[in-house]
């Protein structure tokens, strides 16, 4: 008779010993505790990256409220030198209006003696104007032999005449103003222009 021999039951528990093995191993690493010297280089470096956020953070907020005080305090002198631009605006008619009454005064070479007085009263109240205008900023724009400028002139005809340079302003028909450095009202002028016929006789 044949006997059948059984498997050896060796083998399997060679395998599980083996599987055991590396199962302490494994929990054994993870179970390790982190290196503190290791621990405590990342917590400052995280510390470090932190910091370095918000500070420019800070600095970002920091800039941008600068930039907003600054718009702002431009913003409020802008309306302040408009409200003041406007209301010195007002005082311009009343020495327009001194100026003309002091030419007609001056070209009236026979003027009677009683008129004195009032030329007088005229040449006070004008002074008394360009005193206050002054006080404020607004100084006069020069006209008269210089050369036009249309930031600072307006010109309302322009005459021929060989006797001025082209662009020269031969007249001053109202005067202009300035205000801290800005244009309140340009110089109302006649320019020098070419004669037109001297060039054709000369072609």
């Amino acid at each position: 008779m044949t006997s059948k021999s059984n498997p050896s039951p060796s083998e399997p528990e060679g395998n599980k010993n083996i599987v055991d093995t590396e199962s302490e191993t494994v929990n054994e690493s993870v179970a390790m505790p982190m290196d503190p010297l290791a621990q405590l280089q990342a917590d400052v470096e995280a510390a470090r990256a932190e910091v370095a956020e918000w500070q420019d953070r800070f600095l970002r907020k920091a800039a941008e409220f600068e930039n907003y005080r600054k718009r702002s305090e431009k913003e409020k002198a802008d309306s302040v030198m408009l409200a003041k631009g406007s209301v010195l605006n007002e005082f311009l008619p009343i020495a327009d209006s001194c100026e003309r009454a002091l030419k007609i005064f001056r070209e009236e070479e026979g003027a009677a003696a009683g008129l004195q007085h009032y030329q007088e009263g005229v040449e006070l109240l004008y002074r008394q104007v360009l005193d206050t205008l002054n006080r404020a900023g607004v100084v006069a724009v020069e006209a008269e032999g210089k050369q036009f400028d249309p930031h600072l002139h307006e010109a309302l005809s322009r005459q021929e005449t060989s006797d001025f340079k082209e662009g020269t302003i031969i007249k001053e028909l109202q005067r202009g103003y300035l205000f801290k450095d800005k244009l309140l009202r340009p110089s109302q002028v006649v320019v020098a222009a070419h004669p037109q016929g001297k060039d054709q006789a000369n072609e």
